[in-house]
């Protein structure tokens, strides 16, 4: 476990302001790519979409982030060059969202949700392998915690309902699209100012070639992390693409007051990105990946069933995605602690690709057939087996944390 693992000696006010502008950037890419699933409800009647029509537009940009994020991701550990692979991806993004709001029809916006998913879909495990390279082993968890979670969550699920309904409310949904295009730029400009390439690593035998598929599963973790990442991005993608609609058609909820149950969540899973993350360094990787994710089924269910107060709606939901402060942990602590680290973007990726290929693309598009076949409740019930399976299978994981390691084995600290 861990081999060749090598951290830069960068100071503690570099690793700091690494991990903020990363989560930042990150946190940008989900209010992008979060915003078609918040204004969907204003999107859906323009567009005459059926509920089939929202999962594949789901699923299509997961295909393609899925596809580029990998490809990319290997090609950025051969060449060695993170940070000029980051800024290409981010400025992409940036006009993808652009494109959004110039779509006319259903098969415009499939389009650009297609470019949207390549331009997004190498930055995580970049952002990563950045973190691996440059931040001490013992805060690894916190800081892929905060650089994963803290921004795409505050921004991409707070800031995001919240801002982007009262924009469409006030100016339409195309201005909103227009809108979170500016953001990204802003963002890139500040990493080519403030963040380093990291010292090129010594290449080893191992390092030296890409590390293939077969290679890659052959780690046990490696396998357990994929199949969680199936399933938990599953719950998520589906969450964030019918929940909005459920609220709106089912529970007769307004749109703004489901922006902020939807927001509900970004506050859930930006304090989650440090407790959760933070957690898993102190008392391992293991218990926190197999208890968080039961948690999951009270938020549809407590969608479905309760009928009371918006608040206290609003505060199931944020006990509920309390399993997204996992995503960081099986998706790229975990991973990073298993293998080499000049395959680590690599790896990285391969698990994201695998959750994002068969959750991210084949589940919404099951749960939008479901949904237009036994109604909105469908999928909502869909989501709830996802949580308690990815429970079930994350205890097969072999434990990862330098802090159990060590005390399983004091010459390891």
């Amino acid at each position: 476990m861990e081999q060749g693992l090598q951290t830069s000696k960068k100071s503690a006010a570099y690793q700091f302001v690494l991990v903020a502008l990363l989560s930042l950037n990150f946190g940008i890419v989900f209010f992008d790519r979060n915003a078609l699933n918040f204004l969907m409800p204003f999107v859906q009647p323009d567009l005459n979409l059926t509920n089939t029509h929202v999962g594949i537009l789901a699923g299509a940009l997961s295909l393609t982030w899925a596809i580029a994020g990998y490809l990319v991701s290997a090609a950025s550990d051969k060449a060695g060059n993170r940070k000029g692979f980051l800024l290409v991806a981010i400025f992409a993004f940036s006009l993808c969202s652009v494109l959004s709001g110039l779509a006319t029809s259903f098969l415009l916006l499939f389009g650009a949700r297609l470019l949207m998913g390549v331009a997004e879909g190498p930055i995580a495990p970049i952002s990563h392998a950045l973190v691996v390279r440059e931040v001490n082993p013992r805060h690894r968890g916190l800081a892929m915690g905060v650089m994963q979670n803290f921004g795409s969550n505050f921004f991409g699920s707070f800031v995001a309902p919240v801002v982007l309904v009262a924009i469409a409310a006030a100016i339409g949904w195309r201005g909103a699209f227009f809108l979170a295009g500016v953001p990204g730029i802003i963002t890139a400009l500040l990493i080519w100012k403030f963040i380093d390439e990291p010292l090129p690593e010594p290449k080893t035998e191992e390092t030296s070639k890409p590390m293939t598929l077969k290679e890659a599963f052959s780690y046990k973790n490696i396998v357990v992390c994929s199949i969680v990442s199936v399933l938990l991005v599953s719950y998520l993608v589906i969450t964030w693409a019918f929940m909005p609609l459920y609220l709106t058609q089912v529970k007769g909820v307004a749109p703004q007051t489901m922006g902020w149950l939807m927001g509900a969540l970004g506050i859930s899973a930006t304090i989650g990105s440090f407790v959760v993350a933070g957690l898993s360094d102190r008392i391992g990787r293991k218990p926190v990946l197999v208890a968080i994710p039961f948690m999951g089924v009270l938020l549809p269910l407590g969608a479905m069933f309760f009928d009371g107060s918006p608040w206290v709606l609003a505060v199931i939901f944020f006990f509920g995605w309390a399993l997204n402060g996992c995503f960081p942990i099986f998706m790229a602590t975990v991973p990073s602690e298993t293998i080499q680290s000049g395959h680590v973007a690599t790896v990285l990726a391969l698990v994201m690709a695998t959750g994002e290929v068969f959750g991210g693309v084949l589940s919404p598009f099951m749960a939008g057939w479901a949904a237009d076949k036994f109604g909105l409740t469908a999928p909502l019930w869909i989501i709830c087996g996802f949580a308690i399976a990815a429970g079930c299978v994350a205890t097969m994981l072999t434990e990862t944390a330098p802090i159990k390691r060590a005390q399983a084995n004091p010459a390891v600290a």
